[in-house]
């Protein structure tokens, strides 16, 4: 927007470069004409025979002639030159006399820059500095090589020089500051040339028609430049100062020293904008709260670590302090297996802590592919069923058609991760010889939504056991860190109870949805009665 004033200048100095040329050209044609016209005259009416039949231009007869032709240009300068070169007749000083307006006094009709007020002296200091108007001496006209040596020969010698080809004219300018243009035509009588006239006068006009465009142009000038601070000033209110402010703002929210805390800095009249000034600062608001989240989400996490190790530590540290001082030795193998147990329960919790920590990063830099998610579950099944023993769970695969090729967006190893440990937990609740059940179809039933994306073309997962259910009121609460729900008849400290928390944080990355429910065993009133297991649904975004 800035640059556009600026190309409009540049075209419109061009144009008063052309504008200029074609009035020069139409000033000397018309000059030409003029003296055409005079040599003409002159060649027929002002010539007389000499001895042999030679022909003379008579200074006599050519005097009389010329002042008739010069009374209808006042403001032309006459100059006549005989064979020989000497002049023979001047306008300005032969008619002086008789026409005292023509001689001596040159400025009349001429066009000098106006100096009365501020305006008109500096359009004069400009008009100094343009080219075609800045210095003293010849003007070009055309880029003829001959031009400007055969106007040196006019202007410096005063004497005509022969010419059989019409003569480029001689533009120039004066110390005054005044554009004068000379033409040169031969005096020719029966295809011999006897002599020369020389035309020159002052182009007023040109000065004052140029001096009317560059006015506009100054005017047009002025006008952009306004027009250009008004831009400037628009868009530094508009863009430059909005950027400022979030730049501040993004300080406030950065530093903790600001006073601002967690505030949200970003003002609320950026937020409403619908131009790309609002995209950003709705982008930095998102951005700075999904990083508050994170941070809230280390801090709580580190909290439940520290909490969770210092409990096997508290019993370790009990458990040595005690040791010294047992003598029996049943006592003894006892206190040891106790620190065996709690050695084995941290090396458990910071093996799952570190897997929970590396889980975010691998999501963010693994490759999403097509998962054959029947294909995948089949092996799955296949492994358990081969290596279970007589009274252990069984496995069932249930899919929506044998033939249908079910395939979800995902990383292959992290929803390997998931399924394990789904079947992990539904074969601990499991009854011995208990059916865990494993559902594969397209989403049906009431569609659920996470955040701003919609599921309704998803793949649906169920895994389906036949144990004692989840607690209604801790539907939630088993996605929870290190909170664990298991059956009484396991060992204390088996599970980390991060198993949960890590295979719904994977499947939200993927943006899916992990959820549990109970099964109920229904009447023929389609009451819910008794609970008959657990239910976990996963849904991941449909491949393709």
């Amino acid at each position: 927007m800035n640059i556009l004033p600026l190309i409009l200048l540049a075209g419109m100095l061009l144009y008063i470069n052309q504008y200029q040329r074609s009035l020069l050209e139409a000033d000397v044609t018309a000059l030409r004409e003029q003296a055409h016209i005079y040599a003409g005259a002159l060649g027929e009416s002002a010539v007389r025979r000499g001895g042999w039949n030679a022909a003379r231009l008579d200074v006599d007869l050519a005097r009389p002639l010329l002042k008739s032709l010069m009374d209808s240009s006042l403001n032309a300068h006459a100059r006549l030159y005989d064979l020989d070169g000497r002049l023979s007749v001047d306008s300005h000083r032969d008619f002086q006399a008789s026409h005292p307006e023509q001689g001596g006094n040159t400025s009349e009709g001429r066009w000098e820059p106006p100096q009365n007020s501020l305006v008109d002296r500096f359009y004069a200091w400009i008009l100094l500095r343009l080219p075609l108007t800045s210095d003293e001496g010849p003007v070009p006209l055309d880029n003829s090589a001959d031009s400007d040596e055969n106007s040196k020969t006019i202007e410096k010698s005063g004497k005509a020089v022969p010419a059989q080809v019409e003569l480029p004219p001689y533009i120039r300018r004066t110390d005054a500051h005044e554009l004068v243009i000379t033409v040169v035509e031969p005096i020719i009588h029966d295809g011999k040339t006897l002599g020369e006239i020389q035309l020159t006068r002052h182009a007023p006009e040109i000065d004052r028609s140029l001096f009317a465009v560059r006015s506009s142009i100054l005017s047009l000038l002025l006008l952009t430049l306004c027009v250009t601070v008004f831009l400037s000033w628009y868009l530094s209110l508009t863009i430059a100062r909005p950027l400022r402010r979030l730049v501040a703002a993004s300080h406030d929210m950065r530093e903790p020293g600001s006073g601002k805390g967690r505030e949200d800095c970003v003002p609320q009249n950026l937020l409403s904008r619908k131009d790309e000034i609002g995209s950003l600062a709705r982008a930095l608001r998102r951005s700075t709260l999904a990083l508050w989240a994170r941070l809230d989400d280390t801090e709580r996490f580190a909290a439940e670590v520290s909490h969770e190790l210092k409990n096997p530590l508290s019993s370790i540290r009990s458990a040595l302090e005690t040791l010294p001082r047992i003598r029996d030795l049943k006592a003894r193998d006892r206190l040891l297996e106790i620190l065996q147990g709690d050695v084995l329960r941290l090396n458990r919790l910071i093996t799952d802590i570190s897997d929970a920590s590396r889980v975010e990063g691998d999501l963010r830099r693994g490759q999403r592919d097509c998962v054959d998610i029947v294909s995948l579950l089949g092996v799955i099944v296949e492994m358990h069923q081969t290596t279970r023993s007589e009274d252990d769970t069984i496995l069932v695969l249930k899919t929506a058609s044998p033939a249908d090729t079910l395939c979800v967006r995902a990383i292959e190893d992290r929803l390997v991760q998931v399924l394990r440990n789904l079947i992990s937990n539904a074969i601990s609740f499991s009854p011995p010889r208990g059916v865990i059940t494993i559902h594969v179809a397209p989403c049906r039933g009431e569609e659920r939504a996470t955040g701003e994306h919609s599921l309704k073309s998803d793949i649906e997962i169920c895994v389906e056991d036949e144990g004692p259910g989840v607690p209604p009121t801790k539907l939630e609460s088993i996605f929870e860190r290190f909170y664990s729900e298991r059956p009484g008849n396991e060992r204390f400290g088996q599970h980390s109870g991060l198993g949960l928390a890590i295979s719904r944080q994977i499947i939200q990355a993927l943006d899916g949805e992990l959820y549990a429910e109970n099964r109920y065993d229904k009447t023929a009133d389609m009451l819910e009665t008794n609970i008959i297991g657990a239910r976990f649904v996963v849904r991941l975004p449909r491949c393709g």
